[in-house]
């Protein structure tokens, strides 16, 4: 199962590093990575493989918040299907 993992906020050292280390930590494979800075703000897109993860998504959910706190970010995650759907034309 796949997801989308989007990373907001104002651009710091060690963002992608610990973002990373989060999802290595779960045995969550990063298929897919697009960063880019806009004006002084992280802006992250990553697509995620979920297959191996040793938590349920619903935990990683829970998670990925208080990791966007701690990194003075937004994260949230979603399914690859519903991310889709959300934006089509």
């Amino acid at each position: 199962m796949n997801a989308i993992i989007t990373v907001v906020g104002t651009d710091h050292v060690g963002i992608i590093a610990k973002v990373s280390a989060f999802l290595a930590e779960r045995n969550i494979n990063i298929e897919e990575i697009n960063q880019t800075i806009l004006s002084g703000n992280f802006v992250m897109l990553m697509m995620v493989d979920l297959a191996q993860c040793s938590k349920p998504l619903e935990a990683v959910k829970d998670e990925l918040p208080k990791l966007g706190e701690a990194l003075k970010v937004s994260i949230s995650i979603m399914h690859e299907g519903v991310f889709s759907a959300m934006h089509r034309i």
